[in-house]
């Protein structure tokens, strides 16, 4: 009886390794990387405050800087020393891609537009 015990234990043992194994190299969601033409023009008034009014002003509007609600945000990250080429090293796109303190909440195609932007001289239009 002992014996037949040990037995059922080891294929027990054994199934749960298996449904274990199959199902973490199952995946509920594929990643895709983001898709964003780096070459596109991207625009500051289309393209990137409609990021910034989603993700951003709840937290940088008048209080905290930078100030990113429309109208006042192409100044504060201007003057503020936030935009400055190259687009990798700049101080905005640092906040919004590092795992600082600063909480991102953009995502991987909305760095990337806003590094673009960046990368083509962050001009106002």
């Amino acid at each position: 009886m002992n014996h037949k015990l040990k037995r059922i234990r080891q294929i027990f043992v054994a199934l749960v390794l298996i449904a274990a194994a199959g199902f973490s190299s199952c995946e509920k969601y594929s990643y895709s990387p983001a898709s964003v033409d780096p070459t596109a023009t991207w625009h500051f008034k289309t393209d990137i405050q409609p990021i910034f009014n989603t993700n951003c002003v709840t937290c940088h509007g008048s209080i905290r800087s930078p100030d990113l609600r429309e109208g006042k945000s192409y100044l504060a990250l201007t003057k503020g020393g936030f935009v400055t080429l190259p687009g990798l090293t700049s101080k905005l796109y640092h906040q919004i891609s590092s795992s600082s303190d600063h909480i991102p909440r953009t995502t991987d195609t909305e760095k990337l537009k806003i590094l673009y932007w960046i990368n083509q001289g962050a001009i106002n239009n």
